[in-house]
């Protein structure tokens, strides 16, 4: 089976299972289909009867993201229906939609706390909403912070220590911010990532400059070495990925770069167990 006899098998069933009366459709008598008809579906999503027609027979319609937006709402399709919608009709997946969800899914925070490495959950804006023992002792105890300091941007590029070697940090500031545009141009909350870069352009000049004349990278990964007192030298490779169950949160890794920082994380895993592990709220 091809996609378009796909796409024409799953509208069919999505319009089959809806009654006239479930979208305030009068009844009518002796119905030749359950469900509703493609003459109710174009009338509920904005479109000729002709043109939807034509999309649910499989023929070579595009139909715009406005409107296949109405068609999920007529056919009253959930999330993932929608994604399977966009898909199939347009090769690639919908539009974000602005959940502004920062609840974590349980299988994702079960994988941190299994991990032997040091990992955590940001929403697009870079605002830390969730993290594992190893970042509480490698980094910073983000559950003794309030949750508006939480924004990683602001703690990468304003915290003092980090400005120490002059060349590491204008390394660090241009790629960072490098990937705040493009997670900029991908935004759902716009408004947010306007304060956010409104008060950078206000308190870091070399911040300034890199979002006014600066690159665009779609992904960033780089070393990260640093002495943690009591400790010991750390050295890892962060990257990140999206999480499939909310597009707009993203997991950050941190792998060990040398058998030392290896140790060092058997160690604290082993110190951890004796204790204890505790959560953020």
């Amino acid at each position: 089976m091809g996609q378009r006899e796909e796409l024409t098998r799953f509208l069919k069933a999505s319009r089959g299972r809806i009654r006239p009366a479930d979208v305030g459709l009068p009844h009518r008598d002796r119905r030749r289909e359950k469900g509703l008809s493609r003459d109710e579906v174009a009338m509920l999503s904005g479109m000729s009867v002709t043109w939807y027609t034509w999309f649910e027979q499989g023929r070579d319609v595009q139909l715009s993201a406005p409107t296949l937006e109405r068609l999920t709402s007529a056919l009253r399709l959930n999330p993932r229906e929608r994604e399977f919608l966009f898909t199939l009709a347009q090769h690639r997946p919908p539009p974000l939609i602005d959940s502004n969800n920062r609840t974590v899914a349980p299988s994702v925070l079960l994988m941190m706390e299994r991990l032997n490495i040091p990992a955590l959950v940001m929403t697009e804006e870079w605002t830390v909403i969730a993290w594992n023992r190893f970042v509480a002792r490698l980094f910073r105890d983000y559950g003794a912070m309030a949750p508006e300091d939480r924004n990683l941007f602001k703690i990468l590029l304003l915290t003092e220590s980090y400005m120490e070697d002059e060349a590491d940090y204008r390394d660090m500031v241009q790629r960072l911010t490098a990937r705040l545009k493009w997670d900029y141009s991908r935004a759902i909350r716009v408004d947010v990532f306007d304060a956010l870069i409104e008060s950078m352009m206000e308190q870091s000049e070399i911040f300034r400059h890199f979002w006014l004349n600066g690159d665009i990278m779609a992904h960033i990964e780089g070393p990260n070495t640093r002495f943690i007192p009591g400790i010991g030298e750390v050295s890892f490779q962060h990257t990140s990925y999206a999480v499939e169950q909310e597009p707009s949160q993203r997991l950050m890794l941190f792998t060990p770069m040398d058998d030392a920082t290896v140790a060092i994380l058997n160690r604290l895993a082993v110190e951890d167990a004796a204790v204890g592990v505790e959560q953020g709220a």
